[in-house]
């Protein structure tokens, strides 16, 4: 969680976008550990090396439906002179029933079934007359159909070399090894790999919980009808997206109108089950940018540490910027501008930082790479500015994607990373190099 406030500056500093990533990922600290089940631990980090207490597999076991033979029992063997073995009986996965296979006998084995004593080979079932009689055959009748097959004699048309078709005892993973390093994202081929080895569970950093709110007395939840004056609110649903795309448990609170005391109140009401707030909208200079008024009151105010600062920013889009932290634990919170482009931006650049930090992740940025700017005309920047631009990047090139207006939300959709044009560039000419951000 947050322990400090962050640095203070006057009004009219104007803040690099470093300064203000920087005070944010030296305050926000990752999560403390816990003890969670398997499918709890989704999507979380691992905080210690896990081990393999039991190989894998943890015996030989058959990798076809066939027989467990011996080999000179089926040396030379041919469709025109076959091996005819003695069936002792069946080995199924999961089926204990004591075995052995001597000279002149045969074990019908099923896949993933322990290889029985005796058996030096498996031989799959194609290569057989599957104890009918009746020729090769290409699969096992059912026992329910065929209790006879798993007695009397089967055929053997093909040899088969030692250990074939046998998997080994640890030939995946051997008693002792380390399964999982610290610090490794569990998904669903770690939490199979755990399972497999008879972890129920594991010690991770949880993933963080984000409470994401928008503001503006202008919006209205998708699938109503809209009045005059009134838009729909994007904001909330793509940043409550774009956080559980992060990693993160994001719950989305509906658009809070233009008054302080509601937001205040509402903002209250959610610290109980947030480790990360993050707001949109209200952070500018207008009369009902109600989010700094409210922010100046939020908790326990009075709490050492806490408080959130408004900045200005030397970038486009996404100029004025809130962090801190509040209420008695603390809480790190974010306010983001309103306009959908500077918002969304905004969260990429500062936003899924924190929260890949609360995870515990060593790497919380995104991809940065160059590429070759493929556009029409020469893009232009604002002096004194860094702009990220939205592009689409294919096959080393990177081609701009909409205007460069912070309310055009469509393109947004069609871009798949971001251009990055430095603060002393003011124009950028086709076949250019330049950074890219990607968000894919």
């Amino acid at each position: 969680m947050s322990t400090a406030a962050p640095h203070p500056a006057g009004p009219d500093q104007l803040w690099s976008v470093e300064e203000h990533l920087e005070d944010i990922l030296t305050t926000v600290r990752p999560l403390d550990p816990i003890e969670l089940q398997l499918l709890d631990a989704q999507g979380c980090v691992l905080v210690e090396d896990v081990t393999v207490p039991v190989s894998l597999p943890p015996f030989d076991n058959s990798s076809m439906d066939g027989y467990a033979v011996r080999v000179t029992d089926v040396a030379g063997a041919s469709e025109e002179f076959p091996a005819v073995l003695e069936v002792v009986g069946d080995v199924a996965a999961g089926h204990a029933e004591p075995l052995h296979v001597g000279p002149g006998q045969a074990a019908r084995i099923m896949t993933g079934a322990p290889l029985p004593p005796g058996a030096e080979t498996v031989v799959p079932v194609e290569w057989t007359d599957g104890g009918l009689g009746e020729g090769p055959v290409t699969q096992m009748r059912a026992r329910s159909l065929a209790p006879e097959a798993a007695r009397g004699d089967v055929h053997v048309y093909r040899p088969a070399e030692a250990r074939a078709h046998v998997r080994a005892k640890g030939s995946d993973v051997k008693a002792g090894d380390r399964a999982l390093e610290a610090g490794t994202v569990l998904g669903p081929p770690q939490i199979a790999l755990l399972a497999a080895i008879g972890r129920g569970t594991v010690r991770v950093r949880p993933r963080p919980r984000v409470v994401v709110l928008s503001t503006g007395s202008e919006l209205v939840q998708p699938g109503e009808k809209l009045a005059d004056g009134q838009i729909y609110d994007s904001n909330s649903f793509a940043l409550t997206a774009a956080a559980r795309d992060a990693g993160a448990i994001a719950y989305r609170v509906g658009a809070v109108a233009d008054d302080a005391e509601t937001l205040r109140s509402t903002i209250e009401d959610q610290l109980v089950r947030a480790d990360l707030m993050v707001t949109t909208g209200g952070v500018s200079v207008g009369a009902y940018d109600v989010v700094k008024e409210a922010l100046s009151h939020v908790g326990d105010e009075d709490e050492a540490g806490s408080g959130v600062e408004f900045r200005k920013l030397a970038m486009q889009p996404g100029k004025p910027q809130g962090f801190g932290s509040i209420g008695p634990d603390h809480t790190p919170l974010l306010a983001l501008p309103g306009n959908p482009v500077s918002s969304y931006v905004s969260f990429e650049l500062f936003v899924r930082p924190a929260i890949r930090t609360l995870m515990g992740l060593e790497d919380v940025h995104r991809p940065r790479i160059t590429a070759t700017l493929t556009a029409d005309k020469a893009l232009s920047s604002p002096k004194g500015r860094r702009q990220f631009l939205r592009g689409a990047y294919t096959d080393g090139g990177v081609r701009p994607v909409g205007g460069t207006g912070s309310h055009l939300i469509a393109a947004l959709a069609h871009a798949d990373a971001l251009i990055v044009v430095p603060e002393d560039v003011e124009s950028v000419e086709p076949g250019a190099e330049v950074e890219v951000v990607l968000l894919g």
